[in-house]
């Protein structure tokens, strides 16, 4: 792949991250459904599955960003341990690749922790179980820009790390 397509891929990685976080929210699958459209190998169980780990995990906030969270299931779905390896060791390629991304995820934001990552993007957190809070952290731009942009980098960087992998291979 030519740079020039490659910076397309990565792109149009982006905007779809942050296009599906601002009309769909669930911000795991807005990763997974922008990689998706541009990677390929998503399959519907990895996409399913990750729906609960939103907004920290379970919209708690307490947990990894839901938008880091969905990177590394992408990650994993191509380079993971599969069933037939899982009493093995097996590889490590998935671990080493997630932690790039990690490594990124935090210097952009400050912290992998989704009220960490509210709290560097809006100075404060929210509780999202709460409505008015939940009211807040939408008046604030949570689905319009803020998330929507983090997102869009994650799978923008996610994309970036496996086409990156793809190429040494």
């Amino acid at each position: 792949m030519d740079d020039k397509d490659k910076k397309e891929m990565l792109e149009k990685a982006y905007a779809l991250g942050y296009e599906y976080e601002q009309k769909y929210g669930a911000c795991p699958q807005c990763v997974l459904g922008a990689l998706k459209e541009t990677l390929g190998g998503i399959d519907e169980q990895v996409f399913k599955a990750s729906h609960a780990l939103a907004g920290g995990a379970a919209l708690s906030g307490q947990g990894s960003c839901g938008a880091l969270a969905g990177g590394m299931l992408a990650i994993s779905a191509r380079y993971g341990r599969d069933w037939e390896s899982f009493k093995g060791r097996g590889s490590r390629k998935a671990a080493s690749l997630s932690k790039l991304l990690y490594d990124k995820f935090v210097a952009e934001f400050g912290s992998p922790v989704c009220a960490g990552v509210q709290e560097s993007i809006f100075g404060r957190s929210f509780n999202l179980w709460d409505a008015e809070d939940f009211r807040a952290f939408e008046e604030a731009g949570g689905h319009r820009d803020k998330c929507p942009a983090v997102v869009g980098k994650t799978a923008m960087w996610t994309a970036e790390i496996i086409l990156e992998a793809e190429e040494e291979t």
